[in-house]
């Protein structure tokens, strides 16, 4: 490890909780992991060091919840991965141990997804509702800053004339006409390989997120990394917070 480089922990959770609403529209926010894959790399798409997660809180012991997960067909593959040891059975608190170990190990300030709102919540809201909200947050306050590849690739890939003849051609476009910044689409520009199909499982959606990181950097052009403008998230106020904070203002107490 040489500690003068930056080193980047690039993450992606799979989750379940993704429930339809009465409108129709399908629930994102409020998201619990069962599969978490990261790596440790550099701009340049060296791997330093991998790890690929099944939260045995969720997956074994929330059933109910397992069969509302987007890919709840992908069951039986996660079975099988972990008896052939390709990934490790854990709880959500040694996950957390294990990647806060992780990022001390190599110094990392920066973790990174495609879309990393979504990994934002789905680990804070796993570890809230596995503790009972006794454990709100997954990373301390000030001690990362989170990049976005979708952001990124609106930044410089959205805007190259020869990707949106890509998506035109290969028909990777939204309901509205424009082209995709889906992981699978701007994977299938990068490779040039349109029939390439996204796992779908943490590690190796993580593979393909550092490709879209490592051309981004490649185009040596101004682009949006940061998913918070100001580089933190908003933390919502506890109960606790809010109540001490109106009690201040309702009875002053002297500076000390």
């Amino acid at each position: 490890m040489d500690k003068r480089r930056n080193y980047i922990l690039m993450l992606d959770t799979e989750t379940a909780n993704t429930l339809v609403d009465e409108s129709g529209k399908m629930n994102m926010d409020d998201v619990l992991f069962y599969d978490v894959g990261w790596e440790v790399i550099d701009k340049w798409g060296n791997v330093y060091a991998s790890a690929s997660y099944v939260n045995s809180d969720i997956f074994l012991h929330e059933i109910e919840l397992m069969r509302s997960a987007y890919y709840a067909k992908k069951i039986p593959q996660y079975f099988n991965d972990l008896r052939s040891g390709k990934r490790k059975l854990a709880t959500c608190e040694e996950i957390h141990k294990a990647m806060a170990q992780t990022i001390k190990d190599y110094n990392i300030k920066i973790v990174c997804g495609h879309n990393s709102r979504f990994d934002y919540n789905s680990l804070n809201r796993t570890r809230s509702f596995l503790s009972q909200a006794k454990k709100r947050y997954w990373f301390a306050y000030d001690s990362i800053e989170w990049w976005d590849t979708l952001k990124m690739a609106k930044s410089v890939i959205a805007k190259m004339p020869t990707y949106i003849k890509f998506c035109e051609k290969h028909k990777f476009l939204t309901k509205a006409g424009k082209p995709k910044l889906t992981a699978e689409a701007l994977y299938c520009f990068i490779t040039r390989n349109p029939n390439f199909s996204e796992k779908h499982t943490g590690l190796e959606d993580v593979e393909i997120e550092k490709e879209i990181l490592v051309y981004c950097f490649r185009q040596h052009k101004p682009m949006e990394k940061l998913l918070w403008a100001d580089s933190k998230p908003k933390q919502k106020m506890t109960t606790f917070q809010k109540n001490l904070w109106r009690s201040i203002k309702q009875n002053p107490m002297m500076r000390v």
